[in-house]
């Protein structure tokens, strides 16, 4: 309480308790709207992406036969990395001004650990269920010595007319199996084909002899899959600590060295657009005359301005990728505007842009 009439007092003073209260409410009134458009359009357009995003993953779970549970937590995974983009947006399209500290522990922490998160899950679930992806009529090679042949699958998910082509044999010679159906079965530890009502063949080259087991169940196990701990991590999957102290083997590696190089830079510059596309926004409606026929013009200047900006800073990322001057762009496409906007905005400018007025207006 004792700061706010530290710094009302002397506006008290000259204009009125009264008024200074009034104006005390208007600004909470305005900045209430403010927060809440900005929230509106900023959930309007995650649920946008959001959409986007599960279309992306939606195959791979229909196809794995993941739990909807893991569909829900890929898309909300994917989530973080696109607030970068879209708490920008909604900020010039709610004319709100805000801090970057959000926006900067969004793009360096929290955002890659959930890409990285994702991309994890993603390859779990990849190889946890590619063995299962076993497609009807056609021979499907698993790993390099097992061949599995599927007939038809059945209203239960069982499998129908199976042959399975092994060469993983110690002693060197293949097996082929024959049932009249199967089914899959999975845990943490290994995957499993069992099947039913057929036959084991073994043919021995040597001596010309075929050894033939009658079954009623029998069960092949199916080969590991890659360790999903060993997936290397892409730049923008690290943490901006990772990021500011990378391994010896990304210290030798130019082309990977560069591209931590880049993301470190992106990391720093990318918060600061939420200032750079309000101050344009702002520019481009509080600056020059009133006009009774409304502001649409002015509206769609500060959009196609915004768009632009956008647009060119992507391009200078992934300039920056091969060339130092991308990594200049990147800063002076967002710290420039911001310069040049606060000094429009300043009152100190308003003889410079009267000058540029007049002399439109005399070329017009």
């Amino acid at each position: 309480m004792s700061d706010i009439i530290i710094l009302f007092g002397p506006l008290a003073r000259v204009l009125g308790p009264g008024l200074c209260v009034f104006f005390m409410v208007f600004d909470r009134y305005l900045l209430k709207n403010l927060i809440l458009a900005t929230l509106f359009i900023a959930l309007s357009l995650a649920s946008v992406i959001m959409l986007t995003q599960s279309l992306r993953f939606l195959e791979l779970i229909i196809n794995s036969g993941a739990s909807s549970l893991s569909f829900f937590v890929l898309t909300m995974l994917a989530m973080p990395r696109f607030f970068e983009v879209i708490l920008p947006i909604a900020l010039m399209i709610g004319t709100l001004f805000a801090t970057t500290f959000l926006a900067f522990v969004i793009a360096a922490w929290v955002a890659p650990m959930a890409l990285s998160k994702m991309q994890m899950m993603r390859t779990s679930i990849k190889t946890q269920y590619s063995n299962l992806l076993l497609r009807d009529g056609v021979f499907n090679s698993i790993g390099q010595d097992l061949t599995v042949y599927v007939h038809d699958r059945n209203g239960l998910g069982e499998l129908e007319g199976i042959m399975i082509h092994d060469t993983r044999q110690k002693s060197g010679f293949p097996i082929t199996v024959l049932a009249k159906r199967g089914v899959i079965v999975s845990d943490r530890d290994k995957q499993q084909v069992i099947v039913y009502d057929g036959s084991r063949q073994e043919y021995n080259p040597q001596t010309g002899r075929l050894a033939r087991l009658d079954f009623k169940r029998y069960s092949i196990d199916l080969p590991d899959s890659e360790p999903t701990q060993q997936r290397w991590r892409e730049p923008d999957e690290r943490t901006l600590l990772e990021l500011l102290s990378p391994d010896r083997d990304v210290l030798e590696n130019p082309k990977t060295h560069r591209e931590f190089l880049t993301e470190t830079h992106r990391r720093f510059v990318s918060p600061f657009l939420s200032l750079t596309f309000t101050l344009v926004a702002l520019c481009c409606l509080l600056l020059g005359p009133l006009d009774r026929r409304g502001l649409g013009w002015r509206i769609v200047a500060a959009s196609i301005g915004v768009i632009t900006l956008q647009g060119l800073y992507l391009i200078a990322y992934n300039l920056a990728k091969e060339h130092m001057i991308g990594l200049v762009l990147m800063y002076v496409l967002v710290f420039v505007p911001i310069v040049v906007c606060f000094y429009f905005l300043n009152p100190a400018s308003e003889n410079f842009r009267r000058a540029i007025k007049a002399k439109l207006w005399r070329r017009s």
